[in-house]
């Protein structure tokens, strides 16, 4: 898998100034990086010209003290390669020469007033970020206690007004209608909202309203973990939905299972406390107490202790 993404927004992301934007566009297919010191020495074996070329202290070093010819001939040979793109380190500009050749090859230079191993470790988790496995998914995405809280279910459910009950109590909206989902590591998934629709809730009757002017910057969260999924879903009085929550469900995303709970929706339900109480639940068993086990203990001591009169 390879991602292009475009000269201004690598800039942007990592702090950099852009000394020359070559092709105008980055094209890379993993998050290591390179230092190629050995390239300039001559040794061009086992050269990872598809990563993203980093220059830092000992090859500006190497390259200042390079006859002027032959360092030419090294950077005409090192930009042959097309590689994606280089970055001087430690606020170095690097002669014109370098950037002559680099012009001549496309390739985007840039400079960062930062040493080499924090450019590296920058460099690294945003392409990581950028190459993570991504979907998009239909709900909404909340910031409930610090609980990554998904709505789920079939459209007009009342996903939003629940999310909008939410928010007036002092929640954080993510994402509303639409939420991109991005696996940032093994176990563990990042939702967001796209760009078009940051910010925005569909409240039908009403339209589009702005959650960030309405309610102020702290309504609003840019990303969040997804933590939990609750499903809506309309009342059925031939269900039998949980009520002690001793087993739980899991729902797969990208690999990634997070646990479910069916949520059955009737009129005269408040949704937005049901909601809270599954958050501040969700906390509690991650902190290691669990209320359907704790019941489970009460009951089974009880029959112990009648079994033993």
């Amino acid at each position: 898998m390879s991602i292009t993404f475009t000269v201004g927004e690598f800039a942007r992301e990592l702090g950099l100034e852009v000394l020359h934007p070559g092709r105008g566009s980055i094209t890379v297919s993993g998050s290591d990086w390179y230092r190629p010191g050995l390239q300039f020495s001559g040794y061009f074996g086992s050269f990872a010209a598809e990563r993203i070329q980093v220059f830092g202290a000992a090859e500006i070093e190497y390259i200042l003290q390079m006859d002027p010819d032959l360092l030419r001939e090294r950077t005409e040979q090192f930009m042959s390669y097309e590689v994606p793109a280089v970055i001087f380190a430690r606020d170095f500009t690097p002669q014109d020469m370098i950037l002559e050749v680099a012009r001549r090859h496309n390739v985007p230079i840039f400079k960062s007033k930062q040493a080499t191993v924090v450019i590296g470790y920058f460099t690294t988790a945003y392409l990581d970020r950028r190459l993570a496995p991504r979907i998009t998914r239909h709900g909404v995405l909340l910031d409930v206690y610090g609980v990554g809280v998904m709505l789920m279910g079939e459209s007009g459910l009342g996903k939003s007004e629940a999310a909008l009950e939410m928010i007036k109590r002092g929640h954080r909206l993510v994402a509303d209608d639409v939420v991109e989902i991005t696996r940032v590591a093994r176990n563990r998934l990042s939702g967001t909202a796209p760009e078009l629709t940051r910010h925005l809730m569909e409240i039908r009757g009403i339209g589009l309203i702005d959650v960030r002017y309405m309610y102020g910057v702290g309504a609003v969260i840019g990303e969040k973990s997804i933590d939990i999924i609750i499903e809506m879903e309309l009342w059925r009085d031939n269900t039998a939905y949980e009520r002690l929550g001793i087993g739980e469900e899991y729902m797969e995303i990208l690999d990634v299972p997070v646990p479910r709970i069916i949520m059955p929706v009737r009129p005269g339900r408040n949704m937005a406390i049901v909601i809270e109480v599954a958050a501040r639940n969700f906390r509690l068993k991650r902190m290691g107490y669990d209320a359907a086990k704790e019941f489970d203990k009460r009951w089974m001591g009880l029959h112990r202790d009648r079994d033993e009169e």
